[in-house]
């Protein structure tokens, strides 16, 4: 590893863990979280939903194919820092566009190595998710340190990684005459062409969205969302997390996706309330992730935070309807809380198979079902990117909700 300084990551309940540091050289406090999946770190790292934490890889060696930068999932990395246990010295990949050490210094992303990440997971599952800090001042002094650890908090992060400007995201077929964007540099031209063409060419010539066109709420979306939409032929609109429910209306989409995203979702107060206005409309709506639990919160049900949340591409889900297990990608540490949900607005659809929590709503009487989990995958398995065209079908009229 270049250099050798020490880094310490000094977690709230006092633990000290010794490691060298990575990335950019400077201090950073945050919410610490685990994630299990065994490749995709360049996905993780530029997932928005991680705005506001710090990432543990639990894969012991990250980085031995380092960074292409074709597979971002958007246009930066969201979290504060990076931890892990080895970080590759030389990756080797004929995609590879620059080592991961060079992309977190690049992107100002400070880190620790060296520590055990085993440990570090299984601390935090036992006392669930803390705050930590990562530093490479050893002289810290842990009775002024910890006071600002415990006192962190995420905050209002949606309004942080959300597009600032709405924009068009032409369907595939456009794609040869006009481009893929109108008005918005958030996508590369050239790598969503490349990522539609080539990483799913069967969708290509299906095209089943033909012709619809759908408004994509960005909560701070996954690019791999909107892409799934517009390589089955949809066109999408992708708008800012504060628009009005109104704006989207009134350019009469023939579906509505709220995206993922950071943080706590009752911290999102506007925003539900113009999901509830999305909710008593009849567009077909289709939600994931943060999505999911604000399109709860906006119907009356509730949401509480989970012990240490679920991170990574290995989680089973259940469909209730079909009792079908499929693996699952996922980033989410709130959850839905069934127990206070009115069965004549919403039915769960999916549930978690290792903790019962709970995966997916269906709404009564409503075109509307949403999932904890990210269908889109990117990283993770595509077991269930099916979701998008049987999103596709509500669209064209099926009561996909019977």
């Amino acid at each position: 590893m270049r250099g050798s300084m020490k880094a310490f990551l000094i977690l709230e309940d006092g633990t000290v863990l010794e490691g060298i540091q990575i990335g950019a050289v400077r201090e950073v406090v945050s919410e610490i979280v685990f994630n299990t999946s065994m490749a995709g770190y360049l996905e993780v790292l530029t997932d928005p939903s991680y705005a506001g934490q710090a990432v543990c890889m639990t894969y012991p060696l990250i980085g031995n194919y380092g960074i292409c930068r074709d597979d971002m999932e958007s246009a930066r990395p969201w979290p504060d820092g990076f931890i892990v246990r080895e970080l590759s010295r030389i990756p080797s990949n004929f995609r590879n566009d620059c080592s991961i050490q060079q992309f977190l210094e690049e992107h100002n992303v400070p880190g620790i190595a060296g520590i055990d990440t085993r440990a570090l997971t299984k601390l935090l599952r036992e006392k669930g998710t803390m705050n930590g800090m990562i530093t490479t001042n050893d002289d810290y002094d842990l009775d002024e340190v910890l006071p600002r650890l415990k006192a962190y908090t995420t905050g209002k992060v949606v309004e942080k990684v959300t597009c600032r400007e709405k924009y068009r995201l032409a369907p595939v077929t456009d794609l040869a005459q006009n481009g893929p964007l109108s008005g918005s540099a958030r996508f590369d031209r050239e790598a969503y062409i490349k990522g539609v063409r080539e990483l799913r060419p069967s969708l290509v010539k299906e095209l089943s969205g033909a012709g619809l066109k759908v408004a994509l709420l960005d909560l701070g979306a996954k690019g791999n969302i909107a892409r799934s939409l517009a390589e089955r032929g949809c066109e999408v609109t992708v708008y800012p997390a504060l628009t009005p429910a109104a704006e989207i209306i009134a350019d009469a989409p023939d579906g509505i996706m709220l995206s993922n995203g950071p943080g706590d979702p009752k911290e999102c107060v506007s925003i539900i309330e113009e999901v509830r206005k999305l909710y008593e409309t009849d567009i077909p709506i289709f939600a994931i992730c943060l999505g999911h639990q604000l399109m709860a919160l906006a119907a009356g049900a509730d949401t509480h935070k989970m012990k240490y949340g679920h991170r990574g591409g290995n989680h089973p889900v259940k469909d209730l309807q079909t009792g079908r297990v499929y693996i699952s990608s996922q980033n989410h540490g709130y959850v839905v809380d069934t127990d206070r949900l009115d069965k004549k607005v919403a039915v769960p659809a999916f549930v978690n198979v290792n903790d019962g929590t709970n995966e997916g709503l269906s709404y009564t009487g409503k075109n509307i079902f949403t999932v904890q989990f990210h269908p889109e995958a990117c990283p993770g398995p595509q077991d269930s990117r099916y979701l998008f065209d049987r999103f596709i079908a509500m669209m064209k009229g099926e009561n996909c909700n019977a």
